[in-house]
């Protein structure tokens, strides 16, 4: 007989806000191909807004929440501002984790591959998501028309 002691605790209310803020951060698709972009290098917004094919304040908005949330920093150079990922490593952790678990649900799918971990050598660890999965992102520029994301 297994005895079930219930360990129930106060849910840490701040840690799963925070969680849930960097999820929806996340969670936008376009927001989630500006990540894809930036993993390429820095850009400024108008570069962004010329590779996905949308509005500057579309763009500008974006990679404001993109960067209140940390995961972008800025550098200002002149009067441009050019944007990277505040730390690409742990990104690309997050992505490959966010594919395995895709995979074990039925779905698999894989984002381009400037957010996959390199090894030593300078090639792409292994995911495990094969590569008939459905793939995004895949140009060297990284472009992405707005017809790609549904908008006209």
């Amino acid at each position: 007989m297994t005895i079930i002691q219930d360990w129930a605790q106060p849910i840490d209310t701040p840690s799963t806000e925070a969680y849930a803020h960097l999820f929806h951060t996340l969670g936008d698709p376009t927001r989630l191909a500006i990540v894809e972009h930036l993993a390429s290098g820095e850009h400024r917004v108008r570069d962004l807004r010329e590779h996905m094919g949308l509005a500057q304040s579309t763009v500008s908005k974006h990679v404001s929440y993109l960067a209140e949330c940390g995961l972008l920093t800025a550098r200002t150079e002149g009067r441009s501002t050019w944007y990277s990922l505040a730390d690409a490593d742990l990104l690309r952790s997050l992505i490959s984790a966010t594919e395995k678990i895709l995979e074990a649900t039925g779905k698999p799918a894989r984002l381009g591959p400037h957010l996959h971990p390199i090894n030593e050598f300078g090639a792409e660890v292994e995911s495990g998501v094969p590569d008939s999965a459905s793939t995004i992102g895949t140009t060297t520029r990284r472009t992405k028309s707005a017809r790609t994301y549904g908008r006209r």
